[in-house]
């Protein structure tokens, strides 16, 4: 049984179960404090019964808030993770459903958005299943060495604010990394 509670700078010092597997992005420590001074809302960790960290969503919200023509305003997920040990067990999901709620209720987003790297089938399945499409392709954005980098799929979700989904139509045409309006 996990609890979902918010996280805090401390828990940084104890978190290394779930981040040192190859799924999972690791991220400078101030990457983290950015977004738990300025998202806090959206920086939840999962643990169990005796405060084994299980996982840990991180997330933040987008846009032009009072643009409703251009429809940007959105929660973002930066990263969900949950420890090998942990998995298959419906935590992600239960990660997702809480970030989703915040965007909904908090923030009145049009959207929940996210990047995936095509390769990471388990991850881009689990998504579909969450009612994520692929609304577009970003060209290189991963960058994985000298001469080497990864594609990203850009995955949405409408959120009820976006009554006729306009949202998440699917673009044909790939973008390169400095098209994206958010990063």
């Amino acid at each position: 049984m996990a609890t979902i509670r918010p996280m805090n700078m401390f828990d940084l010092l104890k978190y290394n179960n779930i981040n040192l597997d190859l799924l999972t992005e690791t991220f400078y420590t101030s990457f983290y404090g950015t977004y738990l001074s300025k998202w806090p809302e959206y920086c939840v960790l999962a643990e169990n019964s005796i405060s084994m960290f299980q996982g840990y969503l991180l997330g933040k919200v987008e846009g032009d808030k009072e643009n409703d023509i251009k429809k940007d305003w959105h929660g973002h997920v930066s990263a969900v993770t949950v420890a090998p040990q942990f998995r298959r067990q419906g935590l992600a999901r239960a990660l997702m459903d809480y970030l989703e709620e915040v965007t909904v209720k908090r923030h009145n987003g049009f959207f929940v958005d996210l990047f995936v790297r095509p390769s990471n089938e388990v991850a881009i399945n689990m998504y579909k299943n969450l009612g994520y499409i692929v609304y577009r392709t970003v060209l290189g954005y991963y960058s994985g060495g000298v001469d080497s980098s990864e594609d990203a799929y850009d995955m949405r979700k409408a959120m009820p604010r976006d009554k006729d989904k306009v949202t998440v139509v699917p673009l044909e045409k790939p973008i390169q990394p400095h098209e994206l309006e958010f990063h």
